[in-house]
C-alpha cells in the first residue's frame, strides 16, 4: 500500500491542490463511473424520449434486458432487502464509501487525461484526507469537513471527450446497457482499479487476486449498493412503455450530460 500513498501524494504536489470548495467548480451529477447492474437507474429521467438510434444488436439488447429483470427481481432485489433488513444504513453507506475510496485512481486518472487537473488535485486530497480521516475511506470528512465533492470521469467518458463516438448499444450480462465506446472504457478502468473486474493484478494495490475473489468482491458491492436504492428500479421501470428502448436512450443521454460536464 506504501506505493499508491506515493503515487497520490506526488500527484497531489504536482497539480498543486490549494484550498478549495466545493463552490470552485460545480460538482458532476453523483453517478457511478463503474456500471455495476442497474448502477445509476435513480439518474435515468422519465422526461427521455425515445429517439431512432442505429441498433444492430436490438434482439440481443432485449433478450439481456429481460434477462437482467429477472436477475434484479428474483435474485439481486431479494438478497439486497434481506441486507437491508441485517445491516443498518449507516454501515451500509461506510462501506458504499470504502469502496468509491478504492475506485480513485479511475477518477484521478481519468480527470488527468482530460485536462481537469483541478479536479484530479481534488480526487487526488480526497484520497488521502478520507484514508487517514475517514477511518481508511468509511467516512467523508473531505467532504463534510472541506467540502471538497468528488468528480467521477471513466474512460468511456475521456474517449467522448475526445470526440470518439459511442458505437452501436449493447447490454451485458449483469452490467446492463452500454456501448462499445463506454465498453472499451470499462475494460481499461479494469487495469487501473484495486478492484479489476478480472483480478489481473497488474499493480501492488490489486485486491482480488484471482477471478473468483474479484467476482465475490464485485457483487458484494453491488448488493451493498442496491441496498441503498431499493425501490428506485421498479419507479423507472412503472413508467417506461417499453422498458429496453427507454433505458437505452436515457443511458445514451445521461453519458451526453457527463461528457459535456
Amino acid at each position: 500500500m506504501k506505493k499508491i500513498f506515493v503515487v497520490f501524494f506526488l500527484s497531489f504536489l504536482f497539480i498543486g491542490c490549494s484550498k478549495t470548495n466545493s463552490s470552485a467548480i460545480a460538482p458532476k451529477t453523483d453517478a457511478s463511473s463503474e456500471q455495476d447492474i442497474f448502477d445509476d437507474f435513480d439518474d435515468f429521467d422519465n422526461e427521455f424520449e425515445t429517439q431512432a438510434v442505429y441498433d444492430p444488436l436490438e434482439g440481443y439488447n432485449r433478450i439481456m434486458t429481460s434477462f437482467n429483470d429477472k436477475v434484479y427481481i428474483y435474485l439481486l432485489d431479494p438478497i439486497a432487502s434481506s441486507y437491508a433488513y441485517i445491516v443498518p444504513r449507516g454501515g451500509r453507506v461506510a462501506i458504499k464509501n470504502f469502496f468509491y475510496n478504492l475506485e480513485t485512481p479511475v477518477r484521478l486518472t481519468n480527470n488527468v487525461l482530460q485536462f481537469k487537473f483541478k479536479r484530479a488535485s481534488i480526487e487526488g486530497g480526497r484520497f488521502l484526507v478520507n484514508t487517514t480521516f475517514g477511518l481508511g475511506g468509511f467516512f467523508d470528512p473531505a467532504k463534510s469537513d472541506l467540502g471538497w465533492e468528488s468528480y467521477d470521469e471513466d474512460f468511456g467518458q475521456t474517449l467522448g471527450s475526445y470526440g470518439v463516438g459511442e458505437g452501436i448499444p449493447i447490454v451485458w450480462p449483469f452490467l446492463g446497457p452500454s456501448n462499445i465506446r463506454d465498453s472499451v472504457g470499462l475494460a481499461a478502468d479494469s487495469f487501473i482499479s484495486p478492484l479489476p473486474y478480472l483480478g489481473n493484478h497488474m499493480f501492488d494495490y490489486d485486491i482480488p487476486q484471482t477471478t473468483a475473489m474479484g467476482a465475490v468482491i464485485k457483487a458484494y458491492k453491488v448488493i451493498n449498493k442496491t441496498s441503498l436504492q431499493l425501490g428506485q428500479y421498479e419507479s423507472i421501470k412503472k413508467d417506461a412503455l417499453d422498458f429496453y428502448p427507454f433505458l437505452r436512450d436515457s443511458y445514451k443521454q445521461l453519458r451526453e450530460q457527463q461528457i459535456k460536464e
